[in-house]
């Protein structure tokens, strides 16, 4: 049994995300790999009481770095990662920012 703190993850605010938010009623979250959009739209109804409209899915690959520490180069891979754009139905929002006044 998964519970709704595990699917999501945090919410991502980029000028693009918080310009989907204020115009279209689309919030988009870091979700984890292994979650499906039947449980991503459970998790964000119950974590936040509002009704979802949609919910799509991108799976984003971690992209490949090079540092250079002294001499030598090391190579890494930053981690592969799942975001999801949730659509809410009229009428519905979520405040992220209530507690902070």
């Amino acid at each position: 049994m998964t519970f709704a703190e595990d699917i999501i993850i945090r919410p991502i605010m980029t000028e693009k995300a918080v310009n989907m938010q204020d115009n279209e009623r689309k919030y988009v979250f870091e979700v984890s790999m292994d979650a499906n959009k039947i449980q991503i739209r459970n998790a964000v109804e119950k974590l936040f009481d509002v009704s979802v409209m949609a919910v799509n899915v991108q799976r984003n690959m971690g992209r490949y770095i090079i540092r250079r520490v002294k001499r030598s180069r090391v190579m890494g891979k930053k981690a592969n990662w799942k975001k999801a754009v949730v659509t809410l139905k009229e009428g519905h929002e979520i405040n992220f920012f209530k507690d902070a006044m």
